[in-house]
């Protein structure tokens, strides 16, 4: 069977007749659609507010201060994307990012790689962590939420392990920290970093609404033994997935120790929960089967916003975790009332 054919018959089987199926995938999309209206009309309250609450706010040093902070859990939550539409999870986001961080510095570093080849490596860390998951998931048969709470903790003690529980610092290694704090647009104050986020963003919707990639991610979300029966390699594309998830991780774990200038070995848990946070507030749901790129990249600039726009007015830390909790529980509850009315 044709491959395209296989993924739209997958999700034929998981919504009924084709006829049947048209009309939900239209309802799925306007509702979608509609979700990520909602959270851009949420964005704009939010910036509206704080703006309100500090002069400091709408100043363009703290606009781009948001995005340099934003793009690390963007970029995160851009890849766990795939894993979430495809039903799984990902928590090792936070301390992979964290091992592909130290990894590059011992590539530059301690092994004095050139610049390309060690930002690849520690690129190709991230991916490598993903696919050991895929692995773990699509063969071993393990729930996603034990494969990924367990190479968390593998990552965050190889990561102290590795770097000696000290940082290690990129000050030697010319043009490093210019992938995250430079300019590569003359005249246009943006940090790399916010431009790398962008392009990701383009590149991760061309895959997801593009490509035989996207189709088979969404055909395994919305019911996995259909999409195996229609001839579509299950294990094959979960693994799949999780790679791309971790090759997000490692550029992301890059971009981190290009804007600290260094790898922090004890940096990374609790990044994971808001680059989750920003796929859901975007619209994706945890169950699978429906989510966007755009999406998830309003989700991350929402809870950039928030965490900024919190510390602008001086709210203990302590209650901007309490917040940003009540904001992830009131995401996955409109998910819940969205997926009760069929969307």
């Amino acid at each position: 069977m044709n491959p395209v054919d296989a993924a739209e018959r997958a999700t034929d089987d998981a919504s009924g007749a084709p006829g049947e199926n048209g009309r939900r995938t239209a309802l799925g999309t306007l509702r979608r659609q509609l979700q990520q209206i909602l959270a851009l009309a949420s964005l704009i309250v939010l910036v509206g507010f704080f703006s309100l609450a500090s002069s400091n706010f709408l100043t363009w040093s703290n606009i781009t201060g948001i995005l340099l902070s934003t793009a690390v859990i963007g970029i995160l939550a851009l890849g766990t994307t795939f894993v979430i539409i495809t039903g799984g999870i990902e928590l090792s986001l936070g301390t992979g990012m964290t091992l592909a961080a130290v990894m590059t510095g011992v590539f530059l570093v301690n092994l004095g790689w050139p610049l390309f080849l060690g930002v690849l490596g520690g690129v190709l860390v991230g991916a490598l962590i993903g696919l050991i998951n895929g692995i773990n998931v699509a063969f071993l048969k393990i729930p996603p939420f034990i494969a990924t709470l367990a190479m968390m903790l593998i990552a965050e003690g190889l990561a102290l392990v590795i770097s000696g529980a000290a940082p290690i610092y990129f000050t030697e290694v010319s043009g490093f920290n210019d992938i995250s704090r430079g300019n590569v647009i003359p005249g246009l104050d943006l940090p790399n970093a916010v431009l790398i986020l962008f392009v990701l963003t383009l590149v991760g919707a061309v895959i997801l609404g593009r490509s035989i990639l996207g189709r088979y991610t969404f055909a395994i979300g919305s019911n996995e033994e259909a999409a195996g029966i229609s001839g579509i390699n299950i294990k094959k594309w979960k693994i799949i997935v999780y790679t791309l998830s971790g090759a997000f991780m490692g550029i992301a774990g890059v971009v981190l120790a290009a804007r600290l200038n260094s790898a922090q070995p004890s940096l990374g848990v609790g990044y994971e929960l808001q680059a989750i946070a920003a796929v859901v507030i975007g619209g994706t749901s945890l169950q699978g089967g429906k989510g966007s790129v755009v999406g998830t990249l309003i989700g991350a600039l929402i809870v950039g916003t928030v965490t900024n726009g919190l510390r602008i007015m001086s709210v203990p830390q302590e209650w901007q975790t309490v917040i940003i909790g009540l904001v992830i529980l009131v995401a996955v509850y409109t998910d819940i009332l969205r997926r009760g009315k069929g969307g």
